[in-house]
Order: C-alpha cells, then structure tokens, then sequence
C-alpha cells in the first residue's frame, strides 16, 4: 500500500476565499493531482490532518473519488478530540461528515497541548509514503514544516504553489 499525506495552508495562509474562482481552480488542480497520484503512482492510502481549508478539501476529494477508484482509503490524521469545537457549524458539519466517512481515523492526543499540530504532521511525515502540499515555502507555517519533515526523511513532496498552482516535485 503506497500511501500520500495532504499538507496545505488554511483560508488565510491562501489568500482568498473559498468562493473566489481560485479556489474552485485549486480544488480542480488537486483533483487532477490526486487522481495523478493513483493512475501513475500506484497510491492507494490518503492521509489528512482535518486543518480548515487545503486538508479538508484533499480528504473530500478522496471521498468523491471512492466512487471511481473503490481501492482507495481515507485517514483522518485528527491532532486532538477538540480540533473542531470553536469551528463554524458549517465547517464542524464538514469536518464530522468527512470523518463519519473515512476508512480510518487516528487521534493522536484527547487533549489539546502546544504541540499536538507538529506531533499529528510528524505523524503524517512517517506514515506517508509522500506528501501533495499547497503551501507558500515563504510564509513560517505547519505545512512548510511537514515539508521539510518529509524532505528530512527523504521522501518525495508533490509541491503546489497556492497563487500560480504550479507544481513542483522535490
């Protein structure tokens, strides 16, 4: 089993909202990535840290392409019991209905603590086979530092920058 892990900014860390005409252009790219990611690579096994924006669109994709591609698993990668509490009710009834439907959640830690984010990334940098990133390399942020961590364990990261969409394979 040949297995992916999702990395990518939040709404802000993108720099436009999820009703701009780039978003719809990201979701496409990472549509096209993943299925890319299956046909050619062989990647059965998905793994999303559940993060509002990059993370959580990658693992609806995912579900959406079970249709298609019935091999393919879903991990929800969850750094605490609470993530979601202070979320929207609109984006906690995203949250809960993508891991109602995935094939294997792991939380990492019941409570929240100052490093249950980078523990559930290192998580998902050891578990993964290789990492797809929507993450500007210039702004500090945890998906710049999944990066590295993958990178420090020699594995391939499929790099999308998230105002061009462009790719890059490190």
């Amino acid at each position: 089993m040949k297995t992916c892990a999702f990395t990518g900014h939040r709404l802000k860390g993108l720099g436009y909202p999820e009703s701009d005409e780039r978003c719809t252009a990201l979701k496409e790219k990472l549509r096209s990535l993943i299925v890319k990611l299956i046909e050619e690579e062989g990647v059965t096994h998905f793994i999303s840290g559940m993060a509002q924006g990059v993370d959580m669109y990658a693992a609806e994709i995912v579900l959406e392409l079970k249709k298609q591609y019935p091999q393919i698993t879903l991990e929800c990668a969850i750094p605490y019991e609470r993530q979601a509490a202070r979320w929207s009710a609109a984006l906690r009834n995203r949250y809960f209905s993508i891991a109602e439907h995935c094939d294997k959640e792991t939380m990492l830690q019941r409570q929240y603590t100052r490093d249950c984010y980078w523990n559930r990334n290192k998580y998902m940098a050891d578990h993964a086979d290789m990492v797809l990133a929507v993450c500007n390399m210039r702004l500090d942020s945890g998906s710049k530092k999944t990066v590295y961590m993958a990178m420090r364990r020699v594995k391939p990261v499929w790099l999308v920058a998230p105002d061009t969409l462009e790719l890059s394979v490190i």
